[in-house]
């Protein structure tokens, strides 16, 4: 039964990679030949799918930038792009419980065995998809790797329920972004001129202008995060030495991305009055609260504290030069600011004898 349990898990870790990777390499392709380069080979698409991919799960490259050789760095990564591995994981892990034949008593190791697998040949991608000025690194990708296929493989198990706190902790962090977002949406209409200006600059044509659209969507987590730090008071950055929020307005030069176009034009203190939604959500967990046990709104508050560091170090980073040596919004400041919001809404509503109101 082993044998048969390894076999399944390794074909469907392989087919799980392969379903993504083929069709990367399809679209650089596509991309290579319009492009017209004189001096590429046709492994260089191939590679650059590589690299899509494993950017996909938030993989870091560190890079020797030709022709000056200058070293860089890539860590600031959409993290839309998990999606389409945790998509591709949660189908492949499903076909594993269907060729198993139902057999649950091998579900743990073959999950295990699941992650292992696809961490092992997420790491040797890395490794052979490394060339002179690009170079993804290969222990990262085995880590992440296994925890996105092991979250994926849980997601896939519908048999699994979700403890209260978890599930108050999602809605809380799922309310949050949607938050930001609106935040980032209002801001981006309002200079809806300028991103277009952009746009028109990059004259990516027809085939480019879809690869760039569908890059923005991808980044959308993470400007979400930036506008919900934004109002938050942390601020967020755009480059080395830069910081915006609400009180400060340091910044310098910025890529030519359309949804930077979002970006405040000067400083504005009455922008942090939106930090009373944030305070609002603490009080609506502790609402929400009300009919269970006591600890259970304190356990929900811890693992949001924990969501929003995780998230915070997602959506920041490093963007290939040292003048984009941070981009996004710090990990202390955002988790500290959004966290004590949350605390303030949460502690009022538990001990401020007025609001009791909402139980009755």
């Amino acid at each position: 039964m082993l044998q048969r349990v390894l076999g399944v898990t390794f074909a469907q870790a392989l087919r799980s990679a392969a379903i993504l990777i083929f069709p990367l390499a399809f679209i650089t392709l596509i991309a290579w030949a319009t492009a017209g380069s004189a001096s590429g080979t046709t492994s260089d698409p191939i590679r650059a799918a590589m690299w899509i991919w494993l950017g996909a799960h938030h993989v870091h490259f560190d890079l020797s930038l030709s022709p000056s050789g200058v070293d860089g760095y890539l860590s600031y990564l959409p993290i839309g792009g998990l999606l389409l591995p945790i998509v591709a994981l949660r189908a492949g892990f499903k076909r594993v419980v269907s060729k198993l034949d139902g057999d649950y008593s091998n579900l743990t190791g073959a999950r295990l065995f699941f992650a292992l697998f696809y961490a092992i040949l997420t790491a040797l991608i890395a490794l052979f998809s490394s060339s002179a000025g690009v170079t993804p690194l290969w222990w990262m990708a085995a880590i992440f790797a296994f925890l996105i296929a092991l979250g994926s493989s849980f997601i896939a198990d519908r048999s699994i329920s979700l403890a209260m706190p978890v599930i108050l902790a999602l809605r809380i962090v799922a309310i949050l972004l949607g938050f930001g977002f609106l935040i980032f949406t209002i801001a981006f209409f309002a200079n809806f001129g300028q991103a277009t200006l952009i746009t028109q600059v990059l004259a990516p044509g027809f085939f480019g202008s879809i690869l760039l659209l569908i890059l923005n969507l991808l980044y959308l987590p993470n400007v979400a995060l930036a506008g919900l730090s934004y109002v938050s008071g942390a601020g967020f950055a755009v480059g080395a030495g830069t910081h915006l929020s609400p009180l400060t307005q340091d910044i310098g030069q910025i890529p030519a991305l359309p949804l930077l176009a979002a970006l405040p034009v000067n400083s504005n203190k009455w922008l942090l009055l939106f930090s009373v939604v944030i305070i609002a959500l603490g009080a609506l967990l502790g609402y929400w609260g009300i009919s269970l046990q006591e600890r259970t709104s304190w356990q929900s508050f811890f693992i949001v504290m924990v969501m929003l560091a995780l998230l915070a170090y997602l959506a920041s980073g490093s963007l290939i030069t040292q003048a984009m040596g941070a981009i996004g919004v710090s990990i202390w400041q955002f988790t500290l600011a959004v966290g004590v919001q949350l605390l303030i809404g949460l502690l009022a509503f538990k001990f401020i004898p007025r609001m009791n109101i909402f139980s009755r």
